[in-house]
C-alpha cells in the first residue's frame, strides 16, 4: 500500500487484494485478543500482586500470545474463502484506500446478505468479547485502586494502566463504529475517515504511548536532548524558551 501511494499506482490484482484483506483482518483480530490479555495482565498485577509471578509465568505468556496469533489466523479464513468464490462482475473500483472486507463484499455480487451477517457476527463476537474482558478487568482494577490508602499508591497504580487504556479507547471505539453495525460499509466516505484511526493513528501512537511510560526510555530521551543542547551551545547557538 505504501509503495502504491509513492508510485501513484492505484491498481491491485484480485489475489493481492484478498491477501491484503486477510492479513489486515488477521492483525486486527490478533490485536483485539492481545489487548484483552493485557487488560487481564493488569488485573492480576494490581489485584493479585503476590500471586502475579506464579500465575503469569513465562510459559503462560507464550501460550496466550501463541493462542492469540493462531486464533487471528483462523478467524479471517472463512470470509476470505467465501469472497474468493464470489463473482466480481460489476465495478472493479474499491471505494477505500485499502482492501477492507466491507467494500469488497459490496463489489462481490448483488446477494451479500449471508456474508454481511457472517462478518457482522464474527466482528461482534471478537470485538465485544474482547471489550467485555477488558471492561471486567478494569472494573476490578478500579475497585482495587480505590481501596489503596495513599494517594501516591493510587497514582502509581493508575499510571500503569494509562497507556493500555488509551489504546483500548481509541482502537475499540473506532472499530465498533465501523464493524459492529448492520449497515457497515454503506457510508464509505465516513468509513474511510474513521478507518484512519485504527489503521494509521493507533499504530503510530503505540510506540509513544507504551515506550514513554518506560523510565529507561525517558532517561534516554532526556540524555539525547541534553546532548543536543550542549552541542548547539558549543557552536554558539542561543536557544530561547528551553
Amino acid at each position: 500500500m505504501l509503495f502504491d501511494l509513492l508510485s501513484g499506482n492505484k491498481t491491485i490484482c484480485f489475489i493481492s487484494c484478498l491477501t491484503q484483506m486477510y492479513f489486515f483482518f488477521l492483525f486486527g483480530t490478533t490485536e483485539f485478543f492481545i489487548l484483552a490479555l493485557m487488560g487481564f495482565d493488569r488485573y492480576l498485577a494490581i489485584c493479585h500482586p503476590l500471586h502475579y509471578a506464579n500465575i503469569m509465568n513465562k510459559r503462560l505468556c507464550y501460550q496466550l500470545v501463541f493462542g492469540s496469533w493462531i486464533s487471528g489466523c483462523m478467524v479471517p479464513t472463512v470470509p476470505t474463502i467465501v469472497l474468493s468464490r464470489k463473482p466480481f462482475c460489476g465495478s472493479k473500483i474499491i471505494n477505500h484506500f485499502f482492501c477492507d472486507v466491507g467494500p469488497l463484499v459490496k463489489l462481490s455480487s448483488p446477494d451479500t446478505l449471508f456474508l454481511d451477517i457472517f462478518v457482522f457476527m464474527i466482528s461482534a463476537v471478537i470485538v465485544l468479547g474482547s471489550l467485555l474482558l477488558v471492561t471486567f478487568s478494569y472494573v476490578f482494577i478500579i475497585f482495587a485502586i480505590l481501596r489503596i490508602s495513599s494517594s501516591s499508591g493510587r497514582h502509581k497504580a493508575f499510571s500503569t494502566c494509562a497507556s493500555h487504556f488509551s489504546v483500548v479507547t481509541i482502537f475499540f471505539g473506532t472499530v465498533i463504529f465501523m464493524y459492529i453495525r448492520p449497515s457497515s460499509g454503506e457510508n464509505f466516505e465516513m468509513d474511510k475517515a474513521i478507518s484512519i484511526f485504527y489503521s494509521v493513528v493507533t499504530p503510530a501512537l503505540n510506540p509513544l504511548i507504551y515506550s514513554l511510560r518506560n523510565n529507561e526510555v525517558k532517561k534516554a530521551l532526556i540524555k539525547a536532548f541534553q546532548g543536543k543542547r550542549s552541542y548547539w551551545k558549543d557552536l554558539g547557538v542561543v536557544t530561547v524558551g528551553l
